[in-house]
């Protein structure tokens, strides 16, 4: 009978160490093109069926990446950890899903913690935890790769990927300004979020480009959830000079809005216009539909994990991977009512 090689035979034949080895059995992408080719080539002549204790050999480290998030949006969640199993799928790794809280007092050593524990292969942070310079910290110290998916860049090239939030918000202020709006105001996002200062530094930017200032009683912080875009709401519709036109630094804000618009009798967008941000998919399915600033999110999850994924050969970025926001017009917008 023939006897059945093992991967130490399998590394001796193909002149290289188990290790390396384990790492093409693995996938991994840390093994350059022209040995994991004459590995698999081995590996193939000679009908090798690798033990399954064998994938866990990869350079002491597991086959995880981790999503670690503090993002109040569920659908935000949701649609980024889609993205990322596209790319994950028909791989050997899998993903975690982290979540955690930024303000909690143990928060670091809670993040210390879990990298000791999972030894991940690498980490995929979304805002606002990506904004977090510690956690960088934390993951470098660790020799964990990670990527980084930010408003504003924070780091190098091959860990970023940049979204250019103000440009979104930019082009939300054009559309509300040149349908003849002059009181406006903005829900915002978490004062602790970059992307809340880029949105609204973007919002602010575009509605100069039309002699429109955005005053300080017409910005109200929202929580990035539908009931603080409720609790916000409330408040602009309220007062005698509301605004007629309001634009909410995410989709689920500006559902918020909506809500309290119904609850007012304010007919949307005749007597209130709504913008949102994100164009998650309720967007298009609640009604009146609902214009916003198109974040292609699970397409941002998927370039995230591909980086992590690139081979250890693939030529270093010289800038970061952007996703350009784009205006969805729909139809929570129209002109103001005279």
């Amino acid at each position: 009978m023939k006897t059945k090689l093992t991967i130490n035979d399998i590394a001796r034949l193909a002149n290289v160490s188990k290790k390396t080895v384990s790492r093409v059995i693995n996938d991994s992408p840390r093994v350059r093109a022209e040995t994991r080719d004459r590995i698999k080539a081995i590996i193939a002549e000679h009908d090798f069926s690798p033990d399954l204790q064998a994938r866990a050999l990869a350079f002491r480290r597991s086959f995880l990446v981790a999503m670690i998030y503090d993002n109040p949006s569920p659908q935000y969640v949701v649609n980024m950890q889609r993205g990322i199993l596209d790319t994950l799928e028909d791989t050997a790794y899998q993903l975690v899903v982290r979540p955690c809280d930024r303000n909690a007092p143990r928060f670091y050593e809670a993040m210390q913690a879990f990298l000791e524990q999972q030894r991940l292969f690498g980490a995929i942070l979304p805002p606002s935890v990506s904004e977090d310079e510690r956690v960088a910290e934390l993951l470098r110290a660790a020799n964990c790769p990670y990527v980084r998916i930010a408003s504003v860049v924070l780091d190098e090239p091959d860990r970023m990927i940049w979204t250019h939030d103000a440009h979104g918000a930019a082009q939300a202020a054009r559309h509300i300004a040149k349908l003849g709006h002059t009181r406006i105001a903005h829900i915002r996002g978490l004062e602790t979020f970059r992307s809340s200062h880029e949105r609204l530094r973007g919002f602010k930017s575009g509605l100069a480009e039309h002699g429109l200032d955005l005053p300080d009683d017409m910005v109200i912080e929202g929580g990035y959830t539908f009931d603080s875009g409720v609790e916000c709401a409330r408040i602009l519709l309220s007062r005698t000079d509301r605004p007629t036109a309001i634009f909410a630094g995410n989709d689920e804000m500006a559902l918020g809005v909506y809500q309290v618009a119904r609850e007012m009798k304010l007919r949307v967008p005749y007597d209130v216009s709504i913008v949102g941000f994100d164009d998650t998919p309720i967007a298009s399915r609640v009604s009146p539909t609902l214009t916003t600033v198109k974040l292609p999110i699970r397409e941002m999850g998927k370039s995230a994990a591909a980086m992590l994924l690139a081979p250890a050969d693939a030529p270093k970025r010289t800038e970061p991977i952007s996703f350009m926001p784009e205006i969805v017009v729909r139809e929570s917008t129209a002109k103001p009512a005279k």
